[in-house]
């Protein structure tokens, strides 16, 4: 049976659940000045490699994001597993709202 997703629909968004240690760095807590107490900190990217492999390539520091390899625990996929796959814009605009909305939600949240 042939793939229902578009070719051009192979864009991601993704979700890391970072270590609360990250709330040491004022970098972080700058960004973050509504952070609930014991809400999650989240790391929310895009990408045009499965999750999990982008994932590893953080954790290996290829093209990483410093919180994430230094914190970086696990895929958080209930989180943003919904959205994908999309086209690049959508993938874009996707990753800049999903981090809001965690935001106002209380999460402590970098965007990438």
């Amino acid at each position: 049976m042939p793939d229902p997703t578009p070719k051009s629909h192979h864009y991601y968004v993704y979700v890391v659940e970072l270590d609360d240690r990250v709330w040491n760095s004022g970098k972080f807590r700058r960004c973050n000045p509504d952070y609930v107490m014991g809400k999650p900190f989240v790391y929310v990217g895009m990408t045009g490699l499965d999750p999990d492999v982008r994932f590893d390539k953080h954790m290996a520091g290829i093209q990483a994001n410093a919180f994430v390899t230094d914190y970086g625990v696990k895929l958080l996929p209930a989180l943003y597993e919904k959205f994908n796959p999309m086209p690049y814009k959508k993938a874009q605009a996707m990753e800049v709202e999903l981090a809001i909305a965690l935001q106002r939600l209380g999460y402590g949240v970098w965007q990438g």
